[in-house]
């Protein structure tokens, strides 16, 4: 049966993959397998504003490359920059999947799934950026 995280739970598990300590332990075992995570996420400008879904490798670059306009597109025209949900995939396939999904959902869908784990819809890039 698939758990659901808590969002301070996600926070911890990306903070892990980015962290030292895959490294640390592959350097002491070095059979140690690399996995890969992939992410759906959502940015909003602000509660109940616009929204963007994307998928990414690397939700800390990504993140920073919104937070900072470094690409300009949809997010740096609408100001959406604030990190308020992601699911996390092992594989590219089944994330790229769940992104197409949740694009064809109506805009009430998207915003109940925010709040089911974000209910004040704050901006969680602080906490697996630092």
């Amino acid at each position: 049966m698939l758990r659901h995280l808590s969002v301070y739970e996600k926070v911890d598990a990306v903070k892990a993959r980015h962290s030292g300590a895959r490294d640390f332990a592959r350097a002491r075992n070095p059979r140690l397998a690399v996995t890969m995570a992939y992410y759906v996420y959502m940015l909003a400008s602000k509660k109940n504003g616009t929204l963007y879904l994307g998928v990414t490798n690397d939700i800390v670059r990504r993140g920073y490359e919104h937070r900072t306009k470094a690409v300009y597109g949809f997010t740096t025209r609408y100001g959406v920059d604030k990190l308020v949900w992601f699911e996390t995939y092992d594989d590219a396939l089944t994330a790229i999947t769940r992104e197409k999904e949740l694009k064809k959902w109506r805009r009430v869908w998207k915003i109940r799934l925010i709040e089911e784990s974000n209910r004040e819809w704050i901006d969680l890039y602080p906490g697996i950026a630092s």
